[in-house]
């Protein structure tokens, strides 16, 4: 019986070890198969990453062969004096048969060739433009007749990625051209080219895993600012005359700024945003809006006027048909304009603080009355309605558009604190109230929402603010407002370090007003001098970061504010 129950035992001992072993075998071949799908996932967005590459120096190529092969048959191209021509100067020729639309399309190819090759501002050609130019002439009688337009990246052209620089909507041609470029072709414009952007969009830099990092024009160790970076730099560097960006927290403006040129970002809904790709939809707190960039106002003014027809409403009936006011526009009736320096929340730069004063006096020099204004509760909006709704989920979208993929140096510092669990980020947000009291409530609303209820009551306190806002605006009695843009120039990597300058342009895409950027002065040594004595509003780690940022200045960097004229498209458009 002794000898049984042994053998019992012995058969109980070895069904666990074949357990045991059969347990591990399963384990180890579970690890391996998720190994290998994340090797291949890796190898598979390399792959794409790849093929995106060649095909940008594929179009690149043919290009150059096109414009060689007709600068061989046209020797005598008038390049230089179009180059030099405003876009209101280049429209009345092309209309009036001094242009033709063929050179001057050549004339900006060869242009944006050059430029990009110094600061890396193109994503793709557009080879289709070539084409465009046997059929533009049935458009003679569009306000931007044979105009070459470049568009951001994230703008659907047909056949062609929308990548939003990450590599999950790469190898994913659209199936049509966006409205907006609909209704530019139908006016006579010829888009010609795409312009890069930061990875996810949601960044002020202008650089990816993809296509690399966009330059400034002006000076190369310095960034052209994003999300629209790549329109930045190629308008600024005299590659196009005329562009589309888009803007959810200065992406139009930034850019503008950082190269000194003009930028508008339309009050929301005002432009379709058919065919223009976000990093993730379904966002509803601070609301994106498609604008032009151009060299000089008037440029904008014409754009908006091309795009806000009866074209544009019939394709897109979401759209309010309101076509631009030209007469408000035009109009010279003294404004009553509210004047702002610092919202309390981001202390600007002695030079963004001097371009405002300066615009201030030739506004009131010109007639006009300058009243100071304040808008209410900036940090309370910054945090509590700007973070905590365009991160509402916690990030979780915008982490999985990134998953698979190296993070760009550009987009990592802003992305590392999505990553960490909800139970740390409240922990550290509680310590770091006595410390930081801008930072602690950003950490915070990293978290998101938590919830559907609580996300209806986020949208209520968005829309309470809005009314609250404009409200205050009434009873100071302005027409607009004259504030500062974010600038000088920053160098690489730092923008997604300095995420408390975004008040300065994001207030307004949450309150979905239209805003604009023009440049007005350069950076002077008093300035600089200046910035060594800079505080902020705060003293904590974002103010001694934009001081020691705003002191590595090479030779070029602008500041630039809000104008009157841009102040009078806003009313106009």
């Amino acid at each position: 019986m002794e000898n049984v129950t042994q053998f019992l035992r012995g058969v109980e001992v070895d069904h666990r070890r074949a357990a045991a072993l059969l347990t591990g075998a399963v384990c180890g071949v579970g690890a391996l198969v998720v190994l290998v799908r994340k090797v291949n996932s890796r190898m598979e967005t390399k792959e794409k990453i790849q093929r995106a590459r060649n095909r940008r120096t594929e179009s690149l190529q043919r290009a150059e062969q096109t414009l060689l092969r007709y600068q061989q048959s046209h020797p005598s191209t008038k390049a230089a004096l179009i180059l030099s021509l405003s876009l209101s100067e280049l429209t009345k020729q092309l209309q009036d048969g001094s242009l033709n639309p063929e050179e001057v399309l050549y004339s900006y190819m060869e242009k944006t060739l050059a430029v990009h090759k110094n600061v890396n501002c193109c994503t793709t050609i557009l080879l289709e433009s070539f084409q465009q130019l046997e059929t533009v002439g049935s458009n003679k009688e569009g306000l931007l007749y044979g105009v070459p337009v470049s568009i951001k990246d994230n703008v659907a052209y047909k056949n062609y990625d929308s990548s939003c620089g990450v590599s999950c909507y790469l190898d994913q041609p659209v199936q049509e051209d966006s409205v907006i470029v609909q209704v530019l072709k139908k006016q006579g414009a010829i888009p010609f080219v795409k312009t890069n952007l930061p990875q996810a969009l949601l960044n002020y830099d202008c650089s990816n895993t993809i296509y690399g990092q966009t330059k400034n024009p002006h000076n190369p160790q310095k960034t052209s600012g994003g999300s629209s970076g790549g329109e930045g730099a190629l308008i600024g560097g005299g590659g196009s005359l005329l562009g589309i960006g888009t803007d959810i927290g200065g992406s139009i403006r930034i850019p503008s700024s950082f190269c000194g040129i003009c930028g508008f970002k339309s009050t929301a809904g005002r432009l379709s945003s058919r065919g223009l790709r976000p990093i993730y939809r379904g966002q509803k707190s601070v609301l994106s809006s498609a604008g032009p960039m151009a060299r000089d106002v008037d440029s904008l003014a014409l754009c908006m006027q091309a795009l806000l027809c009866d074209h544009m409403f019939s394709l897109d009936p979401t759209v309010p048909p309101l076509p631009f006011n030209l007469q408000i526009y035009q109009s010279t009736k003294p404004l009553r304009i509210g004047y702002l320096e610092n919202d309390g929340y981001a202390q600007p730069s002695p030079s963004m603080a001097r371009g405002v004063r300066e615009v201030k006096a030739l506004l009131e020099q010109a007639g006009h009355t300058i009243v100071p204004y304040h808008p209410p509760k900036v940090p309370y909006a910054m945090s509590e309605l700007v973070m905590k709704g365009v991160l509402a989920d916690g990030a979780t979208t915008l982490l999985q558009k990134l998953e698979g993929e190296p993070l760009d140096p550009c987009l990592r510092s802003q992305v590392v604190p999505y990553y960490l669990p909800n139970w740390l980020k409240k922990t550290l947000s509680f310590l770091l109230k006595p410390l930081s009291p801008r930072g602690a409530p950003v950490l915070s609303a990293l978290c998101g929402v938590g919830s559907v209820a609580n996300l209806w009551k986020q949208h209520t306190a968005v829309e309470d603010y809005i009314y609250e806002t404009i409200e205050h605006w009434r009873r100071c009695n302005i027409d607009v407002l004259l504030c500062p843009a974010i600038g000088p120039a920053f160098n690489f990597h730092y923008c997604g370090k300095l995420t408390s300058l975004l008040s300065v342009t994001m207030l307004y895409n949450l309150l979905t007003f239209p805003a604009g950027v023009v440049p007005v002065s350069t950076v002077t040594a008093e300035d600089e001098e200046e910035m060594k004595h800079y505080k902020g509003n705060y003293q904590d780690m974002w103010d001694m970061l934009f001081k020691q940022v705003s002191n590595t200045s090479c030779v070029w960097r602008r500041g630039s504010s809000c104008g009157s004229a841009v102040c009078r498209l806003a009313v106009a458009g």
